[in-house]
């Protein structure tokens, strides 16, 4: 009942807590509309000096009146590479318009169209770049401004004096245009002459010195045209300096309001005259508002200029106190504005809560009238289902008590049937030892005798290992210890491996830190652990490797025996199952019954130690035991006194060995004998089973052999055999996989495939017949079946061959493989349709099909059993006898119809082949 009640509880409570998730997402969407609605960058050269400080108040008193604007703003310093990177962060940002102010023309024009071409408006605004992709550009014409400067001082010097002129920075196109300017603006005048130029690289501390330079010329002069205002300060205090100030006019340009600025400077009559050089900040705002809002805009903006003197600065600085007034007032109408709006926000959030807690009250007084309403159905239901689940659980305890006695009586069945192997499989070896033991039988069957006296073995370890197992697993079987020298036991385990392993030039040692190390341990159980440990190194040891067992006394009264291999390792995965029962890596190079290292982890558990592996891959395996050397931990039961009788280790090292036993292969290839016509790959890492296989088949066909995936298919593409028999669990790469690849691949689709598994199950079989294998035959299997088999896919194979290089109308039967049916059809397509192309040949059908001329050969040969160039030819022919019964054209146009130069030579072609020339043949068949 109480389940059901918070059930309940918590669907209305979601219910609730989705409402409210509701109304706070309302909430958020009206503080969402604060957001801002456009992002606008600009990007200045350089922002130090006053006009440009001008520019940027400007653009902020515009934006005043945009609050819901973000505005980013960079000041490169003059440096080019700069401006650059901060164009590019601020387009990495996200920008909706860029306005630009270009420290240079040139290596700014890639920044700029790289914007523009983004689909960003730009606003270039002063300076021009080097090209004509912007959205608008903002600023005044210095050429106008200079001829203004020219015109002015001819008012004032009344058409007579001279004049000098400080420029700006030489080269800059201000200063080009601003002094082009002034020269026309002279011009009307020609009783004015400009006497003297420098370049005060508009600083005044360089105009100073470039006029201290021409102090003569100075005193000849009347006036005197600063491009800015800063250098025409600065030429004041020189004429100040020089004492010739008196009566020489000083005209600049710039005309900036504010401490420091042009009209100030007139005003104070430091100079006597400014022209005004716009900023264009507002105007650039104005401008990007109305690309912004998709409104008309003009894309030349050429700012307005007039020139202030003492006539009207007055008025001038009264209009800039003004504007400068109004922007305060607006700031601080924003400011009282943001403040409603806060006291708004925060009355909206009290009501949103007040709301919520109403709703929330509503929600959880229905729910607690619902709850109640539902308390009486609730209690009903959970006692029916508490008699249900009483029954059920009465019935799984009665199930599982019948449960464990079947399970009891299948491991006796299993362990009693375990044994009852034991008995046949003695019968066998004794009679198969007696005949090995016979001469005449050697000679006739000796290679057949081993084979079974080695599997006979391998059957008996298998069984003694499950019989142990089962007893150690389910009987709970103690062991009988006895103190022993733990030294003598290991070496001469380790002797009964010394043969096999000097045979592969295996280096087998071992050292110990003590001669006589006296351990507790039951012999005849933990012998099985070192003869799995060491066989298993063996097996995964490649010749001329090494393996070295050391046996160490640890302070803790414990010792460590590690047995150490530099064989194939394991992955990290492997390591972690290694000690599971029945585990069997997929990829492993010998495949056992993933019984063996789990039985030693149990008996090395029941001596109270511990085993551990540590491997990487291609570099070594080491298993360490750790066993005690008192019997502390030991029970009375477990200590028995037994002697380790070390005759016996070498007879029960016997089934251990046997299975090591590298069989003889004996290479029966004859170099003068008769050539085998067809050719088998078998891939098979079972080596006994491979050499079975390859003397067996090397009687009719050419043998090739693989032991593992990767190298069946490095052979299947460097041999291309006639038909390849696989396993299907093989280390590296599985049969299925290489079915798959091979008949996935033009040049290999053809060779028929058999899978042999021990897979026996029919969804097992099932899989295998589709990866695309021709035969799917389980182990174990019949030799004969094997035999008839591959005789009956290499015979399809012929009469698919007799087909295509028989038949005349191109049509086709149905084909086993899809691949190999598209590629008949596709190059019997190609050679038909240019049978009449006399110049056709081999590169053609290559490049139409897309293989390699090599594999093109290779795969017609396979499958049609004849070389392209008679393939063509014999086509040609047949197309010919065609046209000649069935059609009545002359001979001499049916020549050039299947791709004969001339007809004498068709003629000599045609009767090679048929016995008669085409003119023959044809009378003899209108006359049958």
């Amino acid at each position: 009942m109480t389940f059901q009640i918070k059930w309940y509880a918590k669907n209305m409570l979601t219910k609730a807590m989705l409402i409210v998730m509701v109304m706070l997402m309302a909430v958020g969407c009206k503080k969402a509309d604060k957001t801002s609605q456009y992002t606008i960058g600009f990007s200045q050269c350089i922002g130090s000096d006053l006009w440009r400080r001008t520019m940027l108040d400007e653009m902020k008193m515009e934006l005043s009146l945009h609050p819901d604007v973000k505005f980013i703003y960079t000041d490169a310093g003059g440096n080019s590479q700069k401006q650059t990177e901060q164009v590019k962060k601020m387009l990495d940002d996200g920008i909706d318009l860029l306005i630009i102010s270009p420290n240079e023309a040139k290596p700014l024009t890639d920044i700029v169209e790289q914007t523009y071409n983004k689909g960003i408006p730009v606003i270039v605004i002063d300076r021009k770049t080097s090209s004509a992709l912007y959205t608008a550009y903002v600023g005044a014409d210095n050429y106008q401004i200079g001829r203004m400067a020219g015109e002015y001082l001819g008012s004032v010097l009344k058409g007579k004096g001279n004049v000098a002129e400080v420029m700006g920075l030489p080269g800059s196109s201000p200063a080009i245009e601003r002094d082009r300017g002034f020269n026309d603006g002279i011009k009307k005048h020609p009783g004015i002459h400009i006497t003297v130029q420098v370049y005060g690289d508009w600083l005044k501390a360089n105009a100073q010195k470039q006029l201290i330079k021409i102090e003569p010329a100075l005193k000849n002069v009347n006036a005197i045209f600063a491009h800015n205002d800063v250098m025409a300060s600065g030429t004041r205090d020189v004429l100040n300096k020089l004492q010739i100030s008196k009566g020489v006019k000083v005209l600049g340009v710039d005309a900036l309001p504010g401490n420091g600025g042009g009209l100030q400077m007139v005003a104070s009559k430091i100079i006597n005259a400014s022209l005004l050089y716009p900023t264009g900040g507002k105007e650039a705002i104005t401008t990007a508002f109305r690309i912004l809002n998709k409104e008309s805009f003009t894309r030349e903006n050429l700012l307005q200029s007039v020139v202030i003197d003492s006539t009207n600065v007055q008025l001038m600085k009264l209009q800039w106190s003004k504007i400068n007034s109004q922007q305060k007032d607006i700031e601080r109408q924003q400011s009282l504005l943001e403040e409603q709006r806060q006291i708004y926000n925060n009355q909206q959030v009290i009501l949103n809560v007040i709301v919520i807690t109403l709703v929330l009250a509503i929600v959880f007084g229905g729910l607690a009238f619902y709850s109640l309403m539902e308390n009486r159905k609730i209690n009903k239901s959970l006692e029916a289902k508490n008699n249900e689940i009483l029954l059920q659980r009465n019935q799984l305890i009665e199930m599982s008590a019948r449960a464990e006695v079947a399970t009891e009586a299948k491991l006796n069945f299993f362990t009693n049937i375990s044994h009852e192997f034991r008995t046949p499989l003695t019968l066998i070896l004794s009679p198969v030892e007696d005949m090995m033991g016979n001469e005449k039988l050697n000679i006739i069957a000796g290679k057949s005798l081993k084979l079974i006296h080695k599997n006979i073995f391998r059957l008996l370890r298998l069984v003694n290992q499950l019989i142990d197992y089962r007893k150690i697993e389910y009987d709970k079987q103690q062991i009988n210890s006895s103190l022993s020298n733990i030294v003598e036991f290991v070496r001469d385990i380790m002797n009964s491996f010394s043969d096999n392993a000097q045979k592969r030039n295996i280096s087998l040692t071992l050292t110990t830190s003590e001669p006589r190390i006296m351990v507790w341990y039951d012999a005849n159980l933990l012998d099985k652990v070192f003869f799995n440990l060491i066989s298993n190194s063996l097996k995964f040891t490649n010749d001329n490797g090494r393996i070295h067992i050391s046996l160490h006394k640890n302070d803790d009264d414990t010792i460590d025996i590690a047995v150490q291999d530099n064989g194939t390792g394991m992955e990290p995965e492997e390591v972690a199952h290694v000690f599971e029962q029945f585990y069997q890596a997929d990829n492993s190079a010998s495949k056992g019954s993933g019984l063996g290292l789990a039985l030693s982890k149990e008996i090395v558990t029941l001596h109270h130690g511990t085993i551990t592996v540590n491997s990487k891959k291609w570099q070594g395996t080491t298993f360490t035991i750790k066993l005690p050397l008192l019997s502390d931990q030991l029970e009375q039961q477990e200590q028995a006194n037994i002697k380790t009788n070390h005759a016996q280790i070498e007879e029960r090292a016997k089934i251990y060995v046997t299975d090591l036993e590298e069989p003889v292969i004996k290479n029966e290839e004859q170099q003068f004998g008769t050539p085998k016509e067809q050719s088998i790959l078998i891939i098979e890492d079972n080596k006994d089973l491979l050499n079975y296989l390859q003397e067996k088949l090397g009687e009719t066909y050419e043998i090739f052999t693989a032991d593992n995936g990767t190298s069946g298919l490095t052979e299947t593409f460097e041999r291309v055999p006639d038909l390849i028999i696989s396993d299907v669990v093989l280390p590296s790469i599985s049969g299925k996989n290489i079915t798959q690849n091979l008949k996935t691949d033009m040049r290999t689709s053809h060779i028929p495939i058999i899978l042999l598994t021990a897979q026996s199950s029919v969804e097992q079989q099932i899989d295998g017949m589709t990866s695309m294998a021709d035969a799917y035959i389980v182990k174990p299997f019949n030799y004969d079946h094997l035999l008839a088999t591959i005789k009956n896919l290499l015979k399809n194979r012929i009469i698919l061959k007799e087909h295509f290089t028989s038949d005349v109308t191109g049509s086709s039967v149905p084909v086993s493989k899809n691949l190999d049916k598209k590629f008949l059809n596709d190059f019997a397509g190609i050679v038909e349709q240019n049978l009449a192309n006399e110049n056709f040949n081999v590169d053609e059908i290559c490049k139409l099909i897309g293989i390699s001329r090599i594999q093109l050969y290779r795969k017609v040969k396979a499958l049609l059993g004849c070389s392209i160039s008679d393939y063509i030819l014999n086509r040609r022919l047949k197309k010919a006898k065609y046209l000649l019964i069935n059609e009545g054209l002359p001979i001499s146009e049916i020549t050039y119809m299947v791709g004969f130069s001339t007809p004498n030579y068709f003629s000599t072609v045609f009767k090679a082949k048929y016995g008669c020339t085409p003119s023959e043949y044809k009378r003899k068949q209108q006359h049958s």
